[in-house]
């Protein structure tokens, strides 16, 4: 048997005579109202400021309403699902406290005009704590690279000995991605913060309002500029999953690092106890758990932003592409910037044993390059025949000295190297390796000091832009409150 709709269900005077039927509620309009948490204060805003703008509400009327809305504001409804979305929730609310007054909210703006507001409103918020976990990751991927600076170890390619590194210069090709995170995490907060309010249906409203001072007293950068674009667009929302997706792979590439070179079998750094958690049934295990849930997060979120952009290859003109988005996008921000934090912590911890660390560049002929060079430079070869002749010295002698070099340069190009002992001495050593890196962006300590001093001027303005950003929006709010 059809029910009739229930008191306050929009439209049940005019062209909805039944229902809603259990299963839209159960599968729509539930899944609207999950998202209530996420946009009630943003809807709360967006209609005060339509309040505040719309000069056609009678004054008595504007009152009732301003009295009812920020009453609302303090304590929200219990919600019924079979209203519908929270704007129908908070308009029959409305009703019951401000009367007939509460039909100006829709004057010239419809429901989907709020909802838009609202998701921005709390987008920009997410995204700024997003901004404050790359900030914190980036500033403690930058102290622990200042002071492992000197820290002798090898850089790896394909989990192979490849050259001498330092920690230091390892822990910083972890940093330039997450300031690049904070770039792509600006633009985002500059797409999102655009207003669009006072977009009327499609194409604008007979009700004349200001949309340049709307944007203003919702705490906006400025209007979206094509009213209907601005009920429609949604290319910057999966840009901002993506983004999300990114950071957090950044982070996970430095935890697979971590597991790695913190295993036994590496053992050249430890993550803090408290970011690991004991084995319960091998007592003498300490697993990295951190690092785990910093991975797993990284999959979880490519998965939330390939089926958000899934769900934008629709017509204009339709909802179905942020029905889904709202909880979806929300929810990812949310994990990427409790992943973030937790590669901030665990950055934080970390602590080299510089004595494994230097042994382990000395035992598996990490300066074998280095050799190499020095022949071409200093023995009058060819860089392929220097390389050939010190592969023969490793491959056949297990060793890289004098004799063995000299040998395999016999073998191969019929005369002996004649190179001068201290050259070679110093191309075996690893800290004198490191020392001639001194090109741009090198590991050398003149470049790697002028990589700190660059990543922490970076740093500092994305943290006054983004401090700066946060301050205006909450004194828009406050004010229009």
């Amino acid at each position: 048997m059809t029910e009739p709709p229930p008191e306050g269900y929009l439209g049940a005077t005019a062209r909805i005579r039944s229902g809603p039927a259990p299963e839209l509620v159960a599968a729509g309009y539930e899944l609207e109202l999950a998202d209530a948490p996420l946009l009630a204060r943003g809807l709360g805003l967006a209609d005060l400021a339509h309040v505040a703008a719309l000069a056609a509400i009678p004054e008595e009327d504007a009152r009732a309403l301003r009295a009812a809305l920020l009453e609302l504001h303090e304590s929200p409804p219990e919600i019924d699902p079979r209203l519908g979305d929270l704007v129908n929730v908070r308009e029959r609310w409305l009703e019951q406290r401000a009367g007939a007054a509460a039909g100006w909210l829709n004057a010239g703006r419809p429901r989907r005009e709020a909802g838009r507001i609202a998701f921005r409103i709390a987008m920009r918020g997410l995204l700024l704590d997003l901004g404050d976990a790359l900030l914190r990751h980036a500033a403690a991927l930058g102290g622990a690279a200042a002071r492992e600076r000197d820290t002798l170890m090898p850089d790896y390619t394909y989990l192979q000995v490849a050259q001498p590194t330092t920690a230091g210069h390892w822990l910083l090709s972890f940093a330039y991605p997450v300031l690049r995170d904070l770039g792509r995490l600006e633009s985002d907060l500059d797409w999102v913060n655009r207003s669009p309010a006072g977009s009327g249906g499609v194409n604008g409203s007979r009700f004349a309002v200001d949309r340049v001072r709307l944007s203003g007293l919702l705490g906006f950068d400025g209007p979206i500029e094509h009213t209907r674009d601005a009920m429609w667009q949604a290319d910057g929302f999966t840009d901002a999953a993506w983004h999300a997706a990114t950071a957090v792979t950044n982070a996970s590439r430095f935890a697979e690092d971590l597991e790695l070179y913190g295993s036994d079998e590496f053992a050249l750094l430890r993550i803090g106890d408290e970011l690991c958690r004991a084995s319960a049934l091998m007592p003498q295990k300490r697993n990295p758990y951190a690092l785990v849930v910093i991975r797993g997060a990284a999959g979880t979120l490519l998965g939330r932003a390939t089926g958000l952009l899934a769900t934008q290859r629709t017509p204009s003109g339709r909802t179905d592409n942020l029905l889904y988005a709202y909880g979806e996008l929300g929810g990812a921000i949310g994990l990427a910037t409790r992943t973030v934090a937790l590669a901030a912590a665990v950055a934080e911890s970390l602590t080299f044993d510089r004595a494994a660390a230097a042994r382990a560049v000395g035992e598996r002929f990490a300066v074998a390059a280095d050799v190499a060079d020095v022949l071409c430079l200093h023995a009058g070869l060819d860089y392929r025949s220097a390389y050939n002749v010190v592969g023969r010295a490793t491959a056949k002698r297990g060793a890289i000295d004098a004799d063995s070099l000299d040998a395999a340069a016999r073998e191969l190009l019929g005369r002996s190297l004649e190179l001068d002992a201290q050259v070679l001495a110093d191309a075996l050593d690893p800290a004198a390796a490191i020392a001639s890196r001194t090109v741009h962006g090198g590991a050398a300590p003149e470049p790697m000091d002028a990589m700190l001093r660059s990543c922490e001027e970076a740093l500092s303005g994305a943290r006054e832009r983004l401090g700066a950003r946060r301050a205006a929006i909450e004194a828009a709010e406050r004010a229009l409150l």
